[in-house]
């Protein structure tokens, strides 16, 4: 009986010490003043960012490759992917789009890879004067009333769709895709 009763006086002694333990590592950091807004960059500026990796890694002899006569060349994406940029985040901004048609006009190489790097900028900017709050605004887009925040996620949905197909371009060129270059580390388990 004495031994039991040690074990529970010793365990009600530190149970204060393990709650305190325990509440410090509970206790949430204090979020961000915009925490949608920070997401939905951080999400755009990863894939946006894999994007122009991807325009500057394949070499401009296959900026005209399409693996099939139906689809966009290589250099083709790359402008639309400029053009959608401006033109969803000019929308979300409420400004006009600066910039229209980067998919007819430009051909090379260093003028794709510069004209994705400015929209990508722009885009930034867009995002760099958005609020949660401002971001709850409505636009119209295609017929839609949507919010601003919900613009920016169409822009990083139809930025993630595109780099899917020039991930396919890269492949079939026999070059690995930025994002399969060096894979992040894995959680721990």
């Amino acid at each position: 009986m004495d031994k039991k009763l040690c074990v529970f006086f010793a365990v009600m002694a530190m149970a204060p010490a393990c709650v305190s333990a325990q509440e410090k590592t509970q206790t949430p950091a204090t979020p961000p003043a915009n925490p949608i807004t920070l997401s939905e960059k951080g999400l755009y500026s990863f894939l946006s960012g894999a994007v122009v990796k991807a325009a500057e890694k394949m070499p401009e002899e296959n900026y005209s490759f399409k693996p099939t006569p139906e689809v966009r060349s290589f250099g083709h994406l790359v402008g639309h992917v400029a053009d959608a940029n401006y033109m969803f985040c000019s929308q979300a901004s409420g400004e006009a789009n600066p910039m229209k048609n980067v998919e007819k006009t430009k051909t090379s190489k260093a003028d794709l890879v510069a004209a994705v790097k400015d929209a990508v900028a722009y885009c930034d900017k867009a995002f760099d004067g958005m609020t949660d709050a401002k971001g709850s605004e409505m636009v119209k887009l295609f017929g839609f009333n949507l919010a601003k925040l919900t613009v920016f996620s169409l822009n990083t949905a139809h930025t993630d769709e595109h780099y899917g197909n020039m991930v396919t371009y890269m492949r079939l060129k026999g070059l690995v895709p930025p994002t399969s270059e060096n894979p992040p580390p894995q959680a721990p388990k």
